[in-house]
């Protein structure tokens, strides 16, 4: 039998049928509290509020567990490809071998943005911030197809809609970066995998041709597909709830790629990587580091460590961690920033105020280290996250639209500003 939770208030006892997911999450529906008691329940940030039922992605942060319907997140990074994860999210089971050859040829044939639009990335200032110019192509995509801006659009020509938009984000993000240093554009190529062409769009020139590593065309398959999705996190609830007004997935993704933005969020790993910088440039010991972020009169902020879900050790970063460490073993590359980064995470990992307060290193710990040595400019770290996480955001949104109890989302408050005020006429002119 369904446990029941009860309520008392005001001499009277009410109560509520408790939800049980299918890992044991437990929940309580209070859908029906204020019409039954006339209260709402507070809670900042809804850090102890379910705002939906979901199928797609599991996380155990207190065990240090993610999966993606059912798959662990240390078999996806190991043995699956982005594109493979991307339909995995989406559609519920990984791909058929001709489902994802069907997939991989669609990612092919819509990875050009319409002429008109490359006019936007000449003009536009090359100070502009890439995740403004993703977020504004993104929106402006549905301008020129209208047709997928009706809410009754049919079963394949939304396949195709979101087909398009997962290959045309890496040209648009590509092309925003070559806008930015003043170089032509480098198109995809139908012979390149998602991942390389990503990077020969970034790199190649037309005067010195670019070499995909394959190491690094690893490296950035695995970073997307971590990135890929994360449950109820910041900018998926703007997905689900800018698409609760049945707004189109233009629109819903534009909006998922702005709350992306903030530092607090996908800009994190940027963060994070300035802040190795910093200690470098500066010369301050790991010690004082750590001393300068337990203070809290100090305005110093250590980026990296902690999460709001996680207080084990994020299986993200244990991933990417070892991806660092065999990245540079094997090209004996060199980079000041990563002795930094693990004698940082070694010292901070017996520190009792890390210990006591569960603050391990994050994903965005290391994402930034890789993606510096991929030779990702700093100021577009955001932007992968973005790539990374639109399967995600398509996801949830595909299961809002096709969930029957989905409702328009509208959170309720307290109002604490000033009682009715009588009007005063004042005889102001003008």
């Amino acid at each position: 039998m369904t446990e029941k939770v009860s309520l008392s208030y005001k001499g009277k006892t009410y109560e509520y049928s408790t939800i049980t997911g299918s890992e044991n999450e437990e929940a309580f529906d209070i859908s029906c509290l204020r019409r039954e008691t006339g209260l709402i329940t507070m809670d900042y940030g809804y850090q102890n509020t379910g705002s939906t039922k979901s199928s797609i992605t599991y996380v155990n942060g207190e065990q240090g567990i993610l999966r993606y319907r059912g798959y662990s997140i240390e078999d996806l990074a190991e043995k699956a490809t982005f594109p493979e994860t991307a339909w995995l999210l989406i559609y519920g089971e990984l791909p058929t071998e001709e489902e994802l050859t069907v997939f991989r040829r669609l990612l092919t044939e819509n990875s050009l943005v319409h002429a008109n639009l490359l006019h936007f990335f000449r003009e536009v200032p090359p100070s502009a911030h890439p995740m403004g110019i993703l977020s504004s192509v993104v929106n402006a995509l549905g301008l020129f197809a209208p047709k997928y801006y009706d809410a009754e659009t049919d079963a394949s020509e939304l396949e195709l809609m979101i087909t398009a938009l997962i290959s045309k984000i890496r040209t648009i993000a590509a092309f925003s970066y070559k806008a930015s240093i003043g170089e032509p554009f480098v198109y995809p190529e139908a012979n390149r995998s998602y991942c390389a062409n990503f990077l020969n769009m970034m790199f190649s020139s037309h005067t010195k041709p670019y070499v995909v590593n394959p190491i690094m065309e690893k490296v950035l398959n695995t970073l997307l597909i971590i990135h890929a999705d994360h449950e109820q996190n910041c900018s998926t609830s703007t997905v689900r709830m800018v698409g609760s007004s049945q707004a189109n997935l233009y629109a819903s993704v534009c909006a998922g790629i702005c709350a992306l933005w903030g530092p607090l969020h996908g800009g994190a790993n940027q963060a994070v990587l300035e802040t190795l910088i910093r200690v470098q440039k500066s010369g301050m010991t790991i010690k004082e580091v750590l001393e300068k972020a337990k203070s809290k009169e100090d305005p110093f902020k250590l980026s990296g460590f902690g999460h709001r879900v996680y207080k084990s050790y994020d299986p993200r970063a244990k991933i990417l961690k070892g991806l660092m460490e065999k990245l540079f073993n094997e090209e004996d590359s060199q980079d000041p920033l990563i002795d930094i980064a693990r004698e940082l995470e070694h010292q901070a990992l017996q520190d009792d105020y890390f210990i006591e307060r569960k603050l391990y290193p994050n994903v965005d710990f290391y994402s930034g280290i890789l993606y510096r040595a991929m030779g990702i400019p700093t100021n577009m770290l955001t932007v992968m996250f973005a790539i990374g996480r639109l399967p995600g955001w398509i996801a949830h949104w595909k299961e809002m639209h096709n969930d029957p109890q989905s409702k328009i989302n509208r959170p309720r408050q307290i109002y604490t500003g000033p009682s009715q005020k009588k009007w005063i006429d004042r005889n102001l002119r003008g």
